[in-house]
């Protein structure tokens, strides 16, 4: 009886299972595309704009002058006044040679001075004394001519002196070696207690003017000429001016180069010509042989 009854409910329980899913799938679905807010969507406007095309070429910086410090007299060097790798000022004390020979040589030179004008002197007295006495033949004609004569040797003998107090002079003045420019001085050739300028010239130091800097680069003969007409028509500037950049080792150098010229000939084996820049260097970061990368206009595109 009891196996009857169970066989009665089951059909019902499946019924409403059946009916349970049925009603799951018609529940209706929310549209995705209904429940998303429309975007707003940014209209950029698109112009033609020009550019200028910039050519980066291998160059060498070097320095604006480069002066031989060199003893112009003989001597032993007393003292050193600077320190190697220093900047120095121009007109500063680099050097000191041995004065006192030079010294003595100027008394000297200024003895024989005054021993020649003394003469002249008396020679100009008796010149005078003479022309009277000439005229009333008190003195004879060749007398009076060999006064005239040693008057003109005196004043000779005057200038001739002069010069070597002049000599003398600049020999002492040389004595003390000093910077024909400013600029960086590199190291000392010589040193203290060492003999200079025995017979020839001897090189004492370097100083190279670092502020500013050359910086010698070469170009395509066709690029530079596309840069020479892009300056002369205006769409670079003229001359060049603060138009170039450079880079070290792969850091851009903050100052800007100016164009001074390129070079009247192409090398006929690579036909490249030569350029050089100037650039600002204050503090002295760039330095001669450096290698760099400098940036050149060549055309303006639209």
């Amino acid at each position: 009886m009891s196996n009857l009854s169970d066989w009665r409910v089951m059909p019902a329980i499946a019924l409403l299972a059946a009916l349970g899913l049925a009603g799951c799938e018609q529940k209706p679905q929310q549209d995705p595309a209904a429940s998303a807010a429309p975007k707003e969507v940014e209209a950029v406007a698109v112009k033609a704009e020009s550019f200028t095309v910039v050519d980066e070429l291998p160059g060498r910086i070097e320095p604006v002058r480069v002066a031989q410090v060199r003893a112009r007299v003989a001597g032993i060097v007393l003292t050193r006044n600077f320190e190697e790798g220093a900047d120095v000022k121009a007109g500063a004390v680099l050097f000191q040679i041995d004065p006192a020979p030079f010294k003595a040589a100027l008394s000297k030179a200024q003895g024989d001075l005054a021993r020649t004008e003394a003469t002249l002197f008396e020679t100009q007295a008796t010149v005078k004394r003479y022309e009277s006495l000439v005229e009333i033949e008190a003195v004879s004609r060749q007398t009076f001519d060999t006064a005239r004569s040693a008057l003109q040797n005196a004043a000779a003998a005057k200038k001739s002196a002069q010069a070597d107090v002049e000599t003398a002079r600049l020999d002492l003045g040389y004595a003390t070696v000093r910077a024909p420019i400013s600029g960086r001085i590199g190291r000392a050739m010589v040193t203290e207690g060492a003999l200079v300028g025995q017979g020839e010239t001897t090189l004492l130091a370097t100083i190279q003017q670092l502020d500013p800097v050359y910086a010698d680069f070469t170009q395509p003969v066709a690029d530079a000429l596309q840069m020479r007409a892009a300056i002369q028509e205006g769409r670079l500037p003229k001359g060049g001016e603060n138009a170039l950049s450079l880079s070290v080792d792969g850091t851009d150098y903050q100052s800007t180069g100016t164009l001074l010229f390129t070079d009247v000939a192409v090398d006929r084996t690579t036909g490249q010509v030569s350029l050089r820049a100037r650039f600002a260097n204050p503090k002295g970061v760039l330095l001669p042989g450096m290698y760099v990368r400098v940036r050149t206009p060549q055309r303006v595109d639209a």
